[in-house]
């Protein structure tokens, strides 16, 4: 009987198909998850861990013996028994034949459409439709098999049941709601066999199917990666502040405290810094636009000072509308990227439009800044929101882009049809 320490994180679905197969075999496995025995991201970068485990990742298992292995499916394998690997060379090939399926062809699926709505990686309409059709697929191929078979090799649960339902876990948790996994009735009724076993409830606990379908949130991703950046920045400065050798102790000085200079804060370099000023004053154009009429004021003086060889105007067009539903929230939306933008509107103006109403909007707006680049790229702080949008830069010389200029700076115009709703000001 298999014993050792399994290194993890918690709740790894991969981690539960080795648990759930020792839970099978009686093997006796030890979870090392949390401080002090391990720290995901600290430990694993360890060199005492590399030096067990090259790659570096989880779960990664050490046997009594000191035997170390790496890759999940290694490491269930080990840990099972004679009944889930297969007794015969025919059910063990099949097996392996499921298990690589798990891999291949649900796993990239599941998390290309899963990882955005946690806010784990960013959303992409086109990649997450294609995963959907996969998932369609994989499920097509499962309900054909199961409409005749209990478990997916044999009469008992084996390592390939284990391995596919730990799998789609995610998929069953989060998207496959009532509507769309009501085709596959034979994955259904074995999925919810599985997750109703003894051994597997014992690890995983109790699996609520997903009643609406997640969908991606760009305000939680922006606040999970903007904190993690934040989390990456403090801890590089600690990192530096320990290297810094303490300074020698001089003789101390009383001071008056009045006297005593408050601390400055580190000076950001400013992101536009490298690039031509020119004559343009964004700032005196602000007040021009705040204090007078756009079309007859505001417009003339923009265009009689606009430098196209130091500043570009560019059209940011969400590429989600689809998913938009209230109107309020839609505003919310974009205001939430206006904060999250607070620093850039020293050198960057923009109008950003709802179109539409209720259940039917749409955003888009017009950007103006100094370079001729993509001014988000410039700056990770920057960097949160502007994935979501579709960005064009516009020319301006071009007749089109003047009027559409004009039309989303004054509010009002006919905006290719769209009917226009309300704007945000970025100023």
């Amino acid at each position: 009987m298999a014993s050792g320490t399994l290194y993890t994180y918690p709740e790894n679905f991969r981690a539960y198909k080795i648990l759930i197969a020792a839970k099978y075999s009686g093997a006796n496995v030890t979870v090392a998850s949390a401080p002090p025995a391990f720290q995901f991201g600290e430990t694993n970068k360890s060199k005492e861990f590399l030096d067990k485990f090259p790659i570096g990742k989880v779960p990664a298992f050490e046997n009594s013996s000191g035997e170390c292995f790496f890759e999940s499916n290694a490491i269930a394998h080990y840990v099972g028994s004679a009944q889930l690997r297969g007794t015969t060379d025919e059910d063990a090939a099949h097996i392996l034949q499921w298990i690589n399926f798990a891999d291949n062809e649900i796993l990239p699926a599941s998390c290309t459409w899963v990882y955005p709505c946690l806010g784990i990686i960013q959303f992409n309409k086109q990649e997450t439709e294609k995963a959907k059709e996969q998932i369609k697929k994989v499920l097509k191929i499962l309900n054909d098999y199961l409409q005749t078979r209990t478990y997916l090799v044999g009469e008992r649960i084996t390592q390939a049941d284990i391995t596919v339902a730990c799998n789609m876990l995610q998929l069953y948790k989060y998207v496959l709601d009532a509507e769309f996994r009501s085709p596959y009735i034979n994955v259904n009724r074995w999925f919810t066999t599985m997750i109703n076993q003894t051994h597997f409830k014992s690890v995983v606990g109790n699996v609520q199917m997903c009643e609406k379908m997640a969908q991606f949130d760009p305000k939680k991703y922006a606040e999970i990666h903007g904190q993690g950046r934040k989390d990456k920045r403090d801890k590089a400065q600690k990192t530096e502040k320990a290297k810094t050798p303490p300074k020698p102790k001089q003789q101390e000085v009383k001071k008056d405290p009045s006297e005593e200079p408050e601390p400055k804060p580190p000076k950001k370099e400013d992101p536009f810094a490298k690039f031509p000023k020119g004559n343009f004053n964004m700032d005196e154009f602000k007040r021009t636009y705040s204090n007078n009429d756009t079309v007859t004021v505001a417009m003339p003086y923009f265009w009689e000072h606009f430098e196209k060889e130091n500043y570009s105007i560019w059209r940011g067009d969400y590429k989600y509308n689809n998913e938009l539903t209230q109107v309020f929230m839609t505003c919310n939306l974009v205001g939430g990227m206006f904060q999250r933008l607070e620093k850039m509107k020293k050198n960057a103006f923009a109008c950003v439009l709802i179109f539409g109403e209720n259940n039917s909007n749409s955003i888009s707006g017009i950007w103006v800044w100094p370079s001729q680049e993509l001014a988000f790229e410039l700056c990770p702080d920057w960097q949160v929101d502007y994935e979501v949008y579709e960005w064009t830069k516009l020319d301006p010389d071009e007749e089109k882009t003047r009027t559409m200029v004009k039309e989303y700076f004054a509010m009002e115009g006919d905006f290719d049809g769209r009917k226009f709703n309300q704007g945000k000001v970025f100023k």
